[in-house]
């Protein structure tokens, strides 16, 4: 396999969306984002509309990384490219969105201590491609997919909105929170009393004068507080941690936290009547995730089914494989949504 980039079949577009939204958010960040746009093999020689697949990331991800480039493996838009490229795939635009933050990552939520990304992706970045782009702009044929946190976003966005988003695949996502989050708590715990005296602050005033991830406790500990930023976020832009100084749960923390579950929401019955309306769901993970995800997965696939989503509109599998290096997942739930949400 060739380390250096191939030629694709379509083009990628870039491009910046100057978002209202996130100007003047909690955290800083910029409220300019870089935003890329595939258009498949022959949108240039023709009028045709196109549905669309929005693609989102995992915690700490930005967009620039999906052209990343791992030694023996391709990145995405390449593979995604190839889709295309063999022509019996119904052709889509790609859209690759930025949703990066200060602490790591937003989840791809509104929250008063990172700023407004749910709404930024919904309300500025779909309109802003239809706007500029031959899309097919109805739910049916637009799409969302991630991993991980990204695999999160990809199934809550729908929920919350589906005037916009018809159908999504989600790879490892964070699901079933009372498995996947609470044991990373003691830990957090424990670091923050031995290295930083049980005060996050003094844990970000260290941070800022070094190398991020020169301690190994760096990921951690920021993790977990980016999450917490997006789950239980204040009004006055503050963070409450959903665990005690000995790692124990705080109960009304925590039920914050629940409410974002994709697996309580899917059992809500306007999130039920939508699931059961989506055209397409695929689902998937690792049998070894180090999160757990593979029972997120499993738990979040009963309760589409438990909502009444037709069999055949949803795709379930649980793979050999970890959280990691499972990229080449993706082009296998882009095919299968691509003709799903063609017209």
């Amino acid at each position: 396999m060739l380390p250096w980039s191939s030629p694709l079949a379509g083009r990628i577009e870039n491009d910046v969306i100057h978002s209202e939204l996130l100007r003047d958010n909690p955290l800083g960040d910029p409220h300019e984002r870089p935003v890329y746009v595939y258009l498949p093999p022959g949108y240039d020689d023709s009028d045709r509309r196109y549905p669309v697949v929005y693609v989102i990331q995992g915690y700490t991800g930005h967009v620039t990384m999906w052209f990343n480039r791992r030694p023996f493996a391709r990145p995405y838009p390449e593979m995604a490219d190839d889709v295309f490229a063999e022509g019996d795939t119904p052709p889509a635009i790609l859209v690759y969105v930025d949703a990066w933050t200060a602490f790591g990552g937003s989840q791809f939520v509104d929250s008063p201590a990172t700023g407004r990304y749910h709404s930024y992706l919904c309300d500025e970045v779909v309109p802003w491609v239809d706007a500029r782009y031959r899309t097919l702009a109805s739910p049916a044929h637009r799409a969302i997919s991630g991993k991980s946190s990204g695999g999160y976003g990809a199934m809550i966005t729908p929920m919350l909105r589906p005037d916009l988003f018809g159908a999504l695949a989600t790879h490892a996502g964070d699901a079933l929170f009372d498995v996947c989050y609470p044991s990373d708590f003691p830990k957090a715990a424990r670091i923050l009393r031995d290295t930083y005296e049980g005060d996050y602050r003094k844990f970000f005033a260290d941070v800022a004068q070094r190398v991020h991830g020169t301690r190994d406790s760096d990921m951690e500990l920021m993790e977990i507080y980016g999450y917490a930023a997006a789950y239980s976020g204040n009004e006055d832009g503050t963070v409450s941690l959903p665990f005690d100084d000995t790692g124990a749960l705080v109960p009304e923390v925590w039920a914050r936290w629940l409410r974002w579950d994709p697996v309580r929401m899917a059992a809500q019955e306007e999130h039920a009547t939508t699931l059961r309306d989506l055209k397409a769901i695929w689902i998937d993970a690792g049998r070894g995730d180090e999160y757990y995800l593979d029972l997120g997965a499993t738990a979040f696939h009963r309760a589409v089914a438990a909502a009444g989503a037709a069999a055949d509109r949803v795709h379930f599998e649980l793979f050999e494989g970890r959280h990691g290096n499972i990229d080449y997942r993706y082009p296998m739930a882009l095919k299968w949504l691509c003709e799903r949400i063609a017209p």
